[in-house]
Parts: structure tokens; C-alpha cells; sequence
């Protein structure tokens, strides 16, 4: 299963952004969308899908810290 991920944009060179998630800055492609630097992008494979707001992406990374722990609890158990 694939799942896209929020992150933010820490730098914009033509259709590339630096994009920090948690502190992992990756190269995105942003040919399909416009963000500016300090937008927080949805990241599918390599490419920032959706531009979103703060709020948003904040309610996501800590959906998926949540599912995280979860799975931390179950590999324990």
C-alpha cells in the first residue's frame, strides 16, 4: 500500500522543492502544483500532489505518529 505524506517546503528550484518531513528533507517534483516556500505539500511517490494548509498537514503527520505507536504497541504484544 502507498500512502501520501505531508511535509514542508524548505526551497524551490524550478520543478524541484526541498521538502522537510519530521526533519528528512527530500527532492519533490512540483510540476503539478505551485507552492511557495513554507507551504505544506501531499507527497505521492516522489511528487507533491496537493498543496495544503498548515492545519491540515498537522492533523495527518499526527494521524500517522498515532499509527506508528499502534504499531509499536503490536510488535511488542
Amino acid at each position: 500500500m502507498c500512502v501520501a505524506i505531508p511535509g514542508r517546503v524548505l526551497s524551490i528550484n524550478g520543478t524541484r522543492a526541498q521538502v522537510d518531513f519530521k526533519g528528512n528533507v527530500v527532492s519533490v517534483n512540483i510540476g503539478i502544483v505551485d507552492p511557495k516556500v513554507d507551504d505544506y505539500v501531499l507527497v505521492h511517490a516522489g511528487c507533491a500532489i496537493e498543496v495544503m494548509n498548515k492545519a491540515r498537514a498537522d492533523e495527518l503527520i499526527q494521524l500517522f505518529e498515532e499509527l506508528d505507536e499502534l504499531d509499536d504497541i503490536k510488535e511488542i504484544g
